[in-house]
């Protein structure tokens, strides 16, 4: 199936002329891998300074599974779960690597791919009921652009 725009991943499009200019230059200068290379380091500062705060520890991760796996976890206690769209990159794209760290996803369908207060309320007094027997919802997972190529506005449409 051909789409006029796709958001499964971030690895479905060529890069832009100037990323690839750039990386012929340096394609033979050898860095020091891990994040520990000259690019990483301007990446840092720049971050640094943007946020006006030259202390900050930005660390960078090798995908957006890793970034999701890395984010939603350091919200989360051992009991608690992420409330997101049926839809959403972790449920649909991430062969299942928040549950591999042990967090439940509370998946809700939403055609448009866009989560709504009353879906979320829904799940949190759902899961209340039974108290200490189910998972607590903690975090809610959503993105602009979703899956599905939806945006969030403030008036609720797109």
């Amino acid at each position: 199936m051909k789409y006029k725009y796709c958001f499964f991943n971030d690895y479905l499009e060529g890069g832009h002329q100037n990323i690839l200019d750039a990386l012929s230059k340096t394609n033979l200068d050898q860095e020091e891998g891990y994040g520990n290379d000259t690019f990483c380091e301007e990446a840092r500062n720049l971050l640094k300074e943007q946020i006006k705060n030259p202390q900050a520890a930005v660390h960078f991760v090798s995908s957006g599974t890793q970034a999701n796996i890395v984010s939603l976890v350091s919200m989360l206690k051992p009991y608690e779960s992420v409330i997101a769209p049926l839809s959403s990159h972790p449920n649909e794209h991430e062969a299942g690597a928040i549950e591999a760290t042990g967090h439940k996803l509370n998946t809700v369908d939403c055609p448009d791919g866009k989560l709504k207060p009353e879906q979320i309320i829904k799940i949190v007094e759902h899961h209340a009921v039974f108290g200490e027997h189910m998972v607590k919802p903690k975090v809610v997972f959503i993105s602009n652009a979703t899956e599905l190529g939806t945006i969030y506005t403030k008036q609720g449409s797109l």
